[in-house]
């Protein structure tokens, strides 16, 4: 089979460098890709991944892409080509492509949205209003004792969301998106939502319009410095599983999260095929939803393809057959995923940073170095985004995975370079 992946950053290098060990794949594209993505190499054969200098925005150039080199089947990474509605494009043309259309996008393009679908499906969530006037906005931010989180309506690169401890703390925030419009469009409505009280948590579940198949746990992390200080990022590492929710109490999640998702898109025919990401707190009160998110989280999946035994081709294909009943997703170990990012992140960055280190850290016994935003200068990789690198290791254990992970950071240098040195130690201290 010969496979389009869509997208440039980490959770793109992953997902090919899963694709590429499939037996199946005998050429695999990525667009736009990365300098790590080009290095990469099928099992089937032992061709090169290739890299087409297109946009993950520029649908009518992707669908140019797909139909000369007959693709036969498309993975979409990120959000955006969602929104814009690349999957239902791909489909009037007749090819196969694995995301959720742009009605089921929705969940992750509108936060609104997604917040009046809880509401109306009894899906557990904090208590949060829609607003599009800053004056309104502060009296209910106010009322909250300015403990909220602001959130844009739109998409705004996993950063559209400010958190507030304070009614000044909140108005300012309030006046950025609708006053200011920092997040231009993407902030012409918020939602504001209550601050929840617990530990936050990844989940993933792949379904196929019908079946849902829950990944494990996961935990990602958001602000760029360490014990959750300083400005939400994309996402700075992860590590997975998490070590909080037992079996029984993932189970639960199911029935008061996912069971009424799942009910609700069929009451309002929406056929989601592909991947639902929410954010959930672990509240006092139980689960509760905090987002959605329509497509895989970035650095969430670094760990899951490290972890991930089956085929991945397989389960994607299954999502878009409707035949995810008949697939189990089956996982090893424990993955740790620490972000090394420019310099400024998460604000402006300078480009072009030589990268050192990079053979010797991939040397490393169960590690593997996810690129982000890198591209090739003559014989060197320079950084070429704010998250550069996503150094992933496996281990029988959290400290094992973690330590592996650290070690592999040690080796890599560039100028500027940036990282939290606490991923996965909320995880380590609940263990002590």
């Amino acid at each position: 089979m010969k496979i389009l992946v869509v997208g440039s950053g980490g959770r793109e290098h992953a997902l090919v460098w899963k694709l590429a060990q499939s037996p199946h794949v005998t050429g695999l594209w990525c667009a736009p890709g990365n300098a790590g993505i080009a290095a990469e190499l099928l099992a089937a054969g032992g061709s090169p991944v290739q890299c087409a200098n297109i946009a993950a925005e520029n649908l009518p150039a992707l669908l140019a892409l797909a139909k000369d080199h007959q693709m036969d089947f498309t993975v979409v990474g990120p959000d955006n080509p969602l929104a814009l509605g690349i999957v239902d494009l791909f489909q009037q043309h007749g090819l196969r492509i694995w995301g959720p259309n742009r009605k089921a996008a929705q969940f992750e393009s509108s936060k609104i949205f997604a917040q009046e679908f809880m509401e109306k499906h009894g899906i557990p969530a904090a208590r949060s209003k829609v607003f599009s006037a800053a004056g309104p906005a502060k009296k209910f931010a106010a009322e909250l004792g300015g403990q909220c989180a602001v959130k844009a309506d739109g998409l705004a690169l996993g950063k559209g969301v400010l958190l507030c401890h304070s009614v000044d703390e909140a108005a300012l925030a309030i006046d950025e998106m609708l006053v200011r419009q920092k997040f231009g469009a993407a902030g012409s409505r918020i939602v504001i939502q209550q601050l929840l009280e617990g530990m936050e948590i990844s989940l993933h579940a792949l379904c196929d319009g019908r079946t849902t198949r829950l990944f494990p746990t996961s935990q990602d992390h958001k602000r760029i410095g360490e014990n959750d200080t300083g400005p939400n990022t994309g996402g700075m590492g992860a590590y997975s599983p998490t070590p909080f929710l037992s079996v029984s109490e993932l189970s639960e999640v199911c029935s008061s999260i996912l069971s009424p998702w799942s009910k609700g898109c069929r009451e309002e025919g929406i056929d989601f095929r592909g991947v639902l990401y929410p954010g959930v707190m672990l509240t006092k009160d139980g689960p509760k939803v905090l987002e959605f998110n329509a497509r895989f989280g970035d650095p969430e999946t670094q760990v899951y393809m490290m972890r991930l035994e089956t085929d991945l081709l397989d389960l994607l294909e299954a999502c878009v057959d409707g035949t995810l009943f008949q697939h189990e997703a089956r996982f090893r170990g424990v993955a740790v995923c620490v972000v090394m990012a420019s310099a400024g992140y998460p604000g402006a960055v300078q480009k072009g940073k030589v990268i050192r280190g990079l053979e010797e850290a991939a040397r490393l016994p169960d590690t593997k170095i996810f690129h982000a935003g890198t591209a090739r200068d003559g014989d060197n990789i320079v950084t070429a985004g704010g998250r550069v690198l996503g150094v992933t290791a496996l281990g029988a254990t959290l400290a094992e995975a973690r330590d592996r992970a650290y070690l592999a950071v040690s080796k890599i240098q560039f100028d500027g370079a940036q990282f939290r040195r606490d991923i996965g130690a909320k995880a380590l201290a609940s263990c002590c």
